[in-house]
């Protein structure tokens, strides 16, 4: 009768279990990362659909991150641009972009430190077909500025070679976020990675968007940009996306 008891009683407190725990963090939707690991055991993917604007390119991409908590502090992420439609002069071309295999590892609570880590084997098909390797490496901090606002910024360096040879570029971004409720926040944010090509020069780019935890496992997202400086950022980006933790 007590083990039943005691039984009971378990299986009554696992949703006062799961309502503890913290809602989820995701990487997506602002250009910076964020510093923290899903947790040991954790599974958790973000998926997105942009459409991209140039001058005379249309470009459609559908963003994904998988990311799998080997400890509470260490992750591992395998992360691409997905399959992309690309649209020049009436002429359509596709194709998946390249994938890359990475880790966060989270290793300093106040501020919030983590380092991000990715290469980029030769992959992908079609137009989008890379066949040179590429890597970057950035610094992620969360700073909680008041019990609204926040400050998410990146930096770091990439190695890549765009057809014209291998170059080195430095790699900054920052988020800043103003939370409207616990579970709704929205944020405008910036990016620059300086040279974007072999020889060109700096790339700016910056957007503003929302995103809505529902329950505690799922954040649905929106986001608009437009590109401030270089040839490599689209005119105009909209993207939606969601993420799951399981």
């Amino acid at each position: 009768m007590r083990c039943a008891l005691a039984l009971l009683l378990a299986l009554a407190a696992l949703p006062l279990l799961g309502q503890t725990q913290e809602p989820i963090n995701a990487d997506r939707p602002g250009i910076a990362d964020g510093s923290q690991s899903v947790g040991r055991g954790v599974f958790q993917i973000e998926l997105g659909a942009e459409r991209d604007h140039f001058s005379d390119l249309h470009l459609l991409i559908t963003p994904a991150l998988l990311r799998y908590g080997i400890t509470d502090p260490l992750e591992l992420r395998v992360e691409g641009a997905g399959y992309s439609r690309a649209t020049f002069d009436g002429v359509h071309s596709s194709g998946w972009a390249p994938l890359s295999i990475g880790l966060k590892y989270h290793f300093v609570d106040k501020p919030s430190l983590g380092v991000i880590a990715r290469y980029f084997p030769p992959s992908g098909s079609g137009d989008f077909k890379s066949e040179h390797p590429a890597a970057d490496v950035r610094l992620a901090v969360d700073v909680d500025l008041s019990a609204l606002w926040s400050l998410n910024p990146n930096v770091g360096v990439v190695t890549r070679d765009d057809g014209d040879g291998r170059f080195t570029a430095l790699l900054a971004a920052l988020t800043l976020q103003y939370n409207v409720t616990k579970k709704l926040n929205v944020f405008v944010d910036g990016a620059v990675q300086s040279p974007e090509a072999r020889g060109g020069s700096t790339a700016l780019i910056g957007d503003a968007g929302a995103a809505w935890i529902v329950g505690n496992d799922t954040q649905l997202d929106l986001s608009v940009g437009w590109g401030a400086h270089g040839q490599s950022p689209p005119n105009v980006f909209v993207a939606a996306g969601i993420s799951r933790r399981f």
